[in-house]
């Protein structure tokens, strides 16, 4: 694909993204228009709203599978990996701002968040049994509360840096927000 049309699938995947997020209605000729391209460009890439929003889904998860490569979640020091995963997945979040329950519809997606969840669940059982993570909690329990922290940590702490969200974010997690007892 040439250089240009590279960019303009971007800007009409991370438009369509943020214009879906906003109104789930949203139409193709309107996200074209705000890309800044032809409809026709996106008409002819893309047969249908339904293939729009695949594709849109489809980009958000070849972010969150870079997110998680890029944690190292099974190779790096459970810590810096906990910050680099959430970091990143809130930069994601930002980016990729669709709903993601819509996203279960598809079955190709649906395995491919299949193995994410398994792979975020096992770097959470390595940081439980290396002690960064209580081992009292419920089953399920971290990995139930992790993810709409990270959610709303993209979504209110838009002043901050992913970096900074993070810090937060890890901080929550690991801490609590209860204050220190003397």
């Amino acid at each position: 694909m040439r250089a240009d049309a590279t960019r303009n699938l971007e800007r009409v995947l991370s438009t369509g993204a943020r214009m879906l997020a906003d109104d789930p209605s949203a139409t193709m000729a309107a996200i074209a228009t705000e890309a800044g391209v032809d409809r026709r460009t996106v008409y002819r890439r893309f047969a249908s709203r339904e293939d729009l929003m695949a594709a849109v889904y489809g980009a958000r998860y070849d972010a969150v599978e870079e997110a998680i490569e890029a944690a190292r979640l099974r190779e790096a020091p459970v810590a810096v990996a906990l910050h680099r995963y959430v970091e990143g997945i809130i930069s994601v979040n930002r980016t990729w701002p669709v709903e993601t329950s819509r996203m279960l519809r598809e079955a190709t997606l649906r395995e491919r968040r299949r193995r994410l969840i398994d792979e975020v669940d096992a770097f959470l059982r390595r940081a439980t049994d290396e002690g960064l993570l209580r081992s009292d909690l419920p089953p399920g329990w971290v990995a139930t509360v992790l993810p709409p922290l990270m959610e709303h940590a993209a979504e209110n702490l838009s002043g901050l840096s992913a970096a900074q969200a993070a810090d937060v974010v890890v901080d929550t997690l690991l801490r609590g927000i209860g204050t220190p007892q003397a």
